[in-house]
């Protein structure tokens, strides 16, 4: 059965430049112990030089097979820009930190979050599946570490908290180089606009700590007031004097 291509090239007829589309997920079908597509695609990747260009509009997908494009990414002796569009999410972005220069559209969302697996089988299996997926994650932050230059332990907890980021905050984080179609004096009026940073763990935390402030508040509602005025004290207090 022929596998579904997640890639195009397209070439400028004027400049010869090459452009790859990578749209859409990851190598549906994964390419774990599949020798054929990513031969395909260094074939085509190698077929002509000079600079490329690559478009990334993905939600992710095979975390190896994002692996093996990054590094033919990183090896291929032109220039690579990668250019954000709707979406670089989960395993897309470890492509896209193989360009030497990665711009981001303004529209644009970049998301990262910790690997996933399904795995059926005992406690032992259970456990090799987990150190797995940590060794997984630290050779993703290996590519993160080289883009960003952000220490470690930050980027995991980036990745633990599955963290969404607009076009500002990428280039904040050192995601991205540049937003797309900006100028000079559109970035400088930009610089009011927030960077935003969307954290699914902070939602959660928040709310955890709303509703432990109204049952608290509850609580404290439902206990009867056992409280006495200070002048019905010294009422008390001067009919055991007398």
């Amino acid at each position: 059965m022929k596998k579904r291509k997640f890639w195009n090239w397209v070439r400028d007829s004027d400049t010869g430049e090459r452009t790859l589309v990578l749209n859409g997920t990851i190598a549906e079908d994964s390419w774990f112990g599949d020798e054929v597509t990513p031969g395909i695609f260094r074939d085509e990747l190698m077929r002509c030089d000079g600079n490329i260009t690559v478009w990334i509009n993905s939600p992710g997908g095979d975390v190896f097979a994002a692996a093996q494009i990054y590094n033919m990414l990183m090896d291929y002796k032109g220039d690579v820009t990668v250019r954000i569009d709707g979406l670089a999410a989960s395993a897309a972005t470890m492509i896209a930190m193989a360009g030497g220069t990665v711009e981001m559209s303004p529209v644009g969302m970049f998301m990262i979050h910790n690997p996933s697996t399904a795995v059926i089988g005992n406690t032992k299996e259970m456990r090799a599946a987990i150190q797995m997926l940590d060794e997984v994650k630290d050779s993703i932050i290996n590519a993160y570490e080289l883009k960003t230059g952000l220490p470690r332990q930050q980027l995991s907890d980036l990745m633990d908290a599955e963290s969404w980021m607009n076009a500002k905050k990428a280039v904040e984080l050192g995601f991205a180089d540049k937003i797309l179609f900006a100028g000079a004096d559109e970035e400088k009026q930009s610089e009011g606009v927030e960077a935003m940073l969307f954290s699914r763990r902070a939602v959660t935390n928040s709310l955890i700590d709303k509703i432990k402030a109204q049952s608290q508040q509850f609580i404290k509602a439902a206990e009867p007031d056992s409280r006495v005025s200070a002048d019905a004290l010294r009422s008390r207090l001067n009919l055991i004097v007398h």
